[in-house]
């Protein structure tokens, strides 16, 4: 499996980040949290952002370090999506506690989130 995070995974545009916030549908395993909505339009399988709240983290250092975090563990963990998506799917990945988890407790956190989300999309129809 190739782990990269090229450009094209990247979640950015306004429109699909704007349907996230309306529609999308919630996969937590604490203390992360995915938000998610498929999409027809999109050319990847699979475009993921990132985000750490300032509620959490007042300086931008700390929330930079676990966006790092979360970034890597995704690139690391993605195949775990991509082997399962049946379909395109927009993502949020969010960062929801003041605690300082390290970095080995987040990847074992972020595995357990992307598998409860495969066996989520799973039973839907």
């Amino acid at each position: 499996m190739n782990h990269t995070y090229p450009k094209t995974e990247k979640l950015k545009r306004k429109k699909y980040i704007d349907l996230l916030f309306s529609e999308g549908r919630t996969v937590t395993k604490y203390p992360l949290r995915l938000v998610y909505v498929p999409v027809k339009d999109l050319e990847v399988p699979l475009q993921m952002g990132v985000s750490v709240s300032k509620r959490y983290f007042k300086k931008a250092v700390d929330r930079n370090y676990f966006k790092r975090v979360l970034r890597e563990c995704y690139r690391l963990k993605k195949e775990l999506l991509l082997n399962d998506l049946k379909e395109p799917y927009v993502m949020m990945f969010f960062y929801q506690t003041k605690e300082r988890l390290p970095y080995q407790e987040i990847e074992t956190k972020t595995q357990q989130l992307f598998e409860k989300f495969v066996a989520t999309i799973q039973k839907t129809p």
